[in-house]
């Protein structure tokens, strides 16, 4: 069979190659767009296999976590007979078994709130405090006062920056400064957070191995 040879004028092969481009173009877009519904089909399946099994580890691990501190509250209680213990401040408690190679801390957390009186003793303690003669050694006072007087993204002051107040006061020796950061301290009235449990074991090298309990902290 002959071959027929196609002869294009300039005009006629810019077409071509131009039609050639949206083609190619239309192609590379149609498989682009046919990977995309793959890749989110392929996001579907692992997200709706995977939490319902992450749903089942949380059940687990709540559990769990309510079985170890209802087992240690009887402890707890007779910790509190043997040591003679009428007021339990204590935020954690640290159980070791007698072979020293198992621990279990159990606590909870506590959050900084006050009382309304709070803002009272704040008060106090601002007006005091902005009444100083402006100088280089009342202006860094201010400046520490007023930084620990600051409060978090909640509200509430820092407990640990009131405790830093109180030993101002202390070296000021002002009635109405420290009326105010004694007003602020008896407005403590911290709130429990959440339980947490800690686990520790020994490992051969007879050193201390947290054993991990989130799946953050899991290997």
């Amino acid at each position: 069979m002959e071959q027929t040879n196609i002869t294009m004028t300039a005009a006629e092969l810019k077409e071509f190659e131009a039609y050639k481009a949206a083609k190619a173009a239309q192609q590379a877009k149609e498989e682009r767009k046919k990977n995309l519904n793959t890749y989110n089909a392929m996001i579907d399946e692992q997200v709706n296999e995977t939490i319902p099994e992450l749903q089942s580890v949380s059940e687990q691990l709540s559990m769990v976590k309510k079985a170890v501190f209802d087992n240690f509250q009887s402890l707890l209680d007779m910790k509190k007979d043997v040591m003679k213990i009428t007021k339990d401040g204590q935020r954690s408690h640290t159980f070791t078994n007698s072979d020293g190679n198992s621990r279990i801390i159990l606590g909870y957390h506590v959050l900084d709130n006050y009382k309304d009186t709070v803002q009272d003793g704040i008060d106090m303690v601002k007006e005091y405090i902005t009444s100083l003669a402006e100088s280089d050694e009342t202006k860094s006072l201010v400046d520490m006062v007023l930084k620990l007087l600051s409060k978090d993204q909640k509200g509430n002051l820092k407990a640990s920056r009131v405790l830093q107040l109180r030993q101002i006061a202390e070296k000021v020796n002002n009635e109405k400064f420290t009326e105010g950061v004694e007003i602020i301290m008896n407005s403590y009235a911290p709130t429990p957070s959440k339980k947490f449990i800690q686990a520790f074991a020994k490992n051969d090298k007879d050193e201390w191995e947290v054993i991990p309990l989130s799946l953050t902290d899991a290997k």
